[in-house]
């Protein structure tokens, strides 16, 4: 039996290297299954939990659309929205926020790590948002969601929230709880000038991170630029915790290459880096320039893009509003 699944990308602009590995490429293969039913949306509310200017917004809400398609998302198949256009969304996070309990936000360390040291001035919205992701999850009767690492804690916030609801309202299994999808031989992608940071787009050198955009010279010069230790590349998994950027860039190509990183490193040990990194720039060229080379094509295509948009919420408010109707009764509005 198919699974059915929910994921969600915020409309940043100038996605990288560590969201096409982290999630779009999974989205990809999850996609391609034909037993699956897969939603994606670009998280817009979510966008805006932090200063964003409107029209920057809305080039990167149509930007992320054209990411989903050029890298192989079919929007026949699966379904591609924007979350502030189904209004079912925004109604349910209200009712699911007089669910969840304080303490479980108080939990959720992504706050603490967003906001920093002035939790103060931080939005509402920035505290709040995982009941609004739970939401999200929960109207499209997901059975799983593909999670990285720092996402593992608002699933877990999800699955509170849908089994105190069906508790509650003593309504047994209303709400599916979504089963995390990790993904396999998955290496968390990391700044190319330090190792111990995740890749971003905020880090102020575009050195850090490939774009998708990138071009071909850009992405071998990147690649050559990258920090890397005077050792030559490891024999073992072992010898690689203590090399951050060594880990880093072998992980970037065992993840391209689709192999675990005992073979990646069986492949390069003992060899030099120069060696190394003109494999690792030739995967990244013959993977990211054909997607690069698409999302620059869609990007003059916006009312192409408007149009898928326009189809994925129809098919999304469908499935939304007929769950929040259910909700409506059962809460006794």
């Amino acid at each position: 039996m198919g699974k059915k699944i929910f994921s969600g990308v915020q409309p940043t602009g100038n996605l990288h290297l560590g969201n096409y590995l982290g999630a779009i490429k999974n989205f990809v293969d999850l996609n391609n299954d034909l037993d699956n039913e897969c939603v994606f949306c670009v998280v817009d509310l979510h966008a805006i939990t932090v200063n964003q200017d409107p029209k920057e917004l809305r080039n990167n809400i149509r930007e992320t659309v054209a990411t989903f398609i050029a890298s192989g998302i079919d929007p026949e198949k699966s379904i591609i929205f924007n979350q502030s256009k189904v209004s079912a969304h925004s109604e349910a996070a209200w009712i699911l926020s007089c669910v969840a309990r304080m303490g479980w936000l108080n939990r959720m360390t992504q706050f603490k790590e967003k906001a920093g040291n002035d939790k103060e001035k931080a939005s509402v919205g920035l505290y709040s948002y995982p009941v609004l992701m739970a939401a999200d999850i929960l109207l499209y009767e997901t059975t799983h969601v593909p999670v990285g690492d720092d996402q593992k804690q608002h699933l877990e916030l999800c699955r509170d929230i849908a089994q105190k609801f069906n508790n509650d309202f003593k309504f047994e299994d209303f709400f599916k709880v979504p089963e995390p999808l990790i993904q396999k031989e998955f290496s968390r992608i990391m700044s190319l000038k330090d190792g111990s940071k995740k890749m971003s787009k905020s880090e102020s050198s575009d050195l850090s991170r490939i774009n998708l955009t990138d071009d071909k010279d850009q992405i071998i010069n990147k690649i050559k630029k990258a920090k890397t230790d005077t050792l030559p590349l490891p024999e073992t998994v072992a010898e690689l915790e203590k090399r951050p950027e060594a880990k880093n860039l072998i992980g970037i190509y065992s993840s391209l290459a689709n192999k675990n990183l005992e073979k990646s490193i069986k492949e390069f040990s003992g060899k030099n880096f120069s060696e190394f990194k003109e494999k690792l720039s030739q995967a990244l060229v013959e993977k990211i320039i054909p997607i690069s080379t698409e999302i620059k094509k869609l990007l003059n295509e916006k009312e192409y893009l408007d149009t898928i948009l326009l189809k994925g919420c129809e098919k999304a408010d469908k499935i939304a509003s007929k769950k929040v109707n259910k909700i409506h009764e059962i809460v006794g509005f």
